[in-house]
């Protein structure tokens, strides 16, 4: 019965050296004398909760990209189309004039066509077109 009463040891971690030696101290320094001199007091956001952003569903390598791309403004084509569409909806819906509803819907149609064509999906995926004739009916208040 070898090995009963051996002591279990659990690996330990990797101490890596330092490119330069006493780089680490020069950082902590400098750190050190900043707080002292109060550089890092009123900073905008301090005192404030952390706005974490829940990023799990997007790949791992590609996390930075998609984070400088936001932080950029830049948004996915996509995502500009629906923003667009659900403006022009809420235009739509608020219109009282006839031919500028036609118009309006004709847009509207557009963009949901562009949508549509843009995703490579199945077609019982895409978005539905508004046709004009339903469209009327339902937003003009007085017509049965």
């Amino acid at each position: 019965m070898v090995g009963i009463n051996k002591p279990v040891t659990r690996p330990t971690a990797k101490k890596t050296t330092p490119m330069f030696p006493g780089f680490e101290q020069l950082i902590e320094a400098r750190i050190k004398k900043a707080q002292d001199n109060g550089a890092f007091e009123d900073l905008p956001g301090s005192g404030e909760p952390l706005d974490l952003e829940d990023d799990r569903h997007i790949p791992e390598d590609l996390r930075m990209a998609h984070k400088i791309l936001k932080n950029a403004g830049c948004t996915p084509p996509e995502v500009q189309l629906r923003k667009e569409i659900r403006t022009t909806e809420d235009l739509l819906a608020n219109m009282t004039d006839t031919e500028q509803k036609y118009r309006t819907i004709k847009k509207l149609n557009y963009l949901v066509l562009k949508l549509n064509a843009m995703r490579n999906t199945n077609t019982s995926f895409d978005i539905p077109q508004r046709y004009y004739a339903e469209v009327v009916d339902r937003l003009e208040p007085n017509k049965k």
